[in-house]
């Protein structure tokens, strides 16, 4: 085999698409009108496949301290964290996330991604044993990848699946960390983290909930769906990132474990990536500011999340059964879900497309995403295009006159 087929397999799968039609991932963005309003290829577009889901990406306190730290630090650190990239607000950033979880510790990374790597890398070594969700986002799978501990899969949310796992393993004393998230990125689901807890707890396993998209949306704080299931203070690690609710790039952990320090020195992909940019940390604190001044913004996506699922199953379509910003739209067959997210975008729609490998064949998903700043007349014209373009390509129940 020689080393360019994989990137030739590739090519191969972009002939599933129509000419001339767009290309997941080569869909450019030209100009950003507002949170949810964008131009693609010169025409006015709704966006419903972004993860900005308190619409805090254009809110005046977030620019404008994106701005001023721009003036006061430069525009990147040009060092990791160990080397010359900790400001003091990277050391600000950090105390707040500890605050605004009540943990005694935090500790903030340049990615989301970056953070799992860090965690299940720097935590796992021979001997440890990793047991992961089925469902788990690529971070997770490839944090795991890079330690030489044991990795178990479970079956996805499933408390006695994991149960089982664990007690196949038996008394060993190895170490055991569960790694699970809180809300599912691609089928929207939450995780039953109070069975999840007991579990770990009567097996004497650590707990790591990854809350990358549930973060700012779920619980009274905005903490996460450990928070809105009252087992936050069970969790060994939450682990979050900026890039959705928080407007920014970043991630972050926090927990009471005070061995969560050493991870500054031990996590490879911590130690040598150049630590987040000025800009970009100093809007994130804003962010967080915000998340905690506003629950409203809160309320408001859940009453879009609401109005749009309703809808959904209005017009006919096959939705998710899980109430979450996150909106799966059941498509099924590949060659007609490409050609239903070609057709919206076309339309001015813009959903995300899901088509293996990113899920099982003929179990392809749109994935809709609702945000805080949604007007219901947006939400309203998503609606229209929806109808048509289901109705006309023969996906949805209900005939649109």
């Amino acid at each position: 085999m020689d080393l360019l087929d994989k990137l030739r397999a590739v090519e191969s799968r972009t002939a599933r698409f129509a000419d001339e039609g767009a290309l997941p991932g080569q869909t450019v963005i030209d100009r950003v009108v507002g949170p949810c309003e964008v131009v693609v290829d010169g025409r006015p577009t709704l966006m419903f496949g972004s993860n900005n889901y308190l619409g805090l990406t254009l809110h005046p306190e977030v620019v404008d301290a994106a701005c001023r730290a721009v003036r006061e630090y430069g525009t990147g650190t040009t060092g990791s964290r160990t080397a010359n990239g900790t400001l003091a607000i990277h050391e600000n950033l950090e105390r707040q996330f500890a605050e605004w979880f009540g943990k005694r510790h935090a500790i903030i990374f340049s990615t989301g991604y970056q953070a799992n790597l860090s965690l299940v890398g720097g935590l796992c070594g021979p001997g440890d044993v990793v047991l992961i969700d089925g469902d788990s986002h690529a971070s997770i799978y490839d944090a795991t990848r890079q330690t030489p501990a044991q990795v178990i899969g479970f079956r996805h949310n499933s408390p006695e699946s994991l149960r089982k796992k664990l007690e196949r393993l038996g008394g060993t004393g190895r170490n055991r960390l569960v790694v699970v998230e809180g809300l599912y990125s691609i089928r929207g689901d939450v995780a039953p983290l109070g069975d999840i807890v007991e579990v770990c707890k009567a097996h004497g396993a650590y707990l790591l909930v990854d809350e990358a998209h549930s973060l700012g949306t779920y619980g009274p704080n905005g903490l996460g769906c450990a928070e809105a299931q009252g087992v936050l203070e069970q969790v060994d690690f939450i682990v979050g990132t900026f890039s959705k609710s928080l407007a920014g790039i970043g991630g972050m952990c926090v927990s009471d474990h005070p061995e969560l320090k050493a991870l500054h020195f031990l996590a490879r992909a911590y130690v040598f990536t150049a630590s987040g940019s000025p800009s970009n940390i100093a809007g994130v604190r804003a962010a967080v500011e915000v998340v905690r001044r506003c629950p409203e913004l809160r309320e408001q996506l859940w009453m879009n999340v609401r109005r749009l699922r309703q809808g959904l199953r209005e017009i006919g379509y096959v939705i998710g059964d899980t109430e979450s910003p996150i909106v799966p739209i059941v498509t099924g067959d590949e060659a007609r879900t490409i050609a239903l997210w070609q057709r919206l975008l076309a339309e001015g729609l813009y959903v995300n497309l899901i088509v293996p490998p990113g899920c099982p064949v003929d179990e392809c998903v749109l994935r809709a995403s609702c945000s805080a700043a949604h007007t219901p007349e947006h939400i309203a014209r998503a609606l229209d295009v929806l109808g048509r373009v289901g109705a006309e390509l023969g996906v949805t129940r209900v005939a649109v006159s």
